[in-house]
């Protein structure tokens, strides 16, 4: 029986068994080295084209929902005014109203005069 040859040897003649990938390179003038680095060039474009693209919608996004926060805080602005508005609104006729009904109090706790015919049944009870 013939001795077995080794797959690899290294340079000090000890053998390594198969060869991994890195070492089994092939010729650079082959035709299949050819296509695979042709094959290889295709996907690395593909690849930094789709980042680009990626990076590009990412940019619009943030312009996109940037625009849409300073429409929201303006309609805050807008509406925390309006709402300042409606609040003064109410607190000046809130006050109104408790300054009449003191009035009317005031008035009542004088003598009252009858208007109409309970008014007077009331004070007859």
């Amino acid at each position: 029986m013939a001795p077995k040859r080794p797959d690899y040897e290294g340079s000090d003649g000890e053998s390594y068994g198969k060869p991994s990938k890195r070492s089994r390179m092939m010729e650079k003038d082959t035709d299949e080295y050819l296509k695979r680095r042709e094959r290889n060039n295709i996907a690395v474009k593909k690849s930094r084209e789709r980042s680009r693209q990626k990076a590009k919608e990412t940019i619009e996004q943030v312009n996109r929902l940037r625009a849409e926060n300073e429409m929201l805080e303006q309609k805050v602005e807008i509406l925390s005014k309006e709402l300042s508005v409606l609040k003064d609104l109410f607190l000046a006729h809130a006050g109104n109203v408790a300054q009449s009904e003191r009035a009317i109090e005031a008035t009542e706790s004088r003598a009252p005069i009858p208007d109409h015919q309970y008014s007077s049944s009331k004070q007859k009870q």
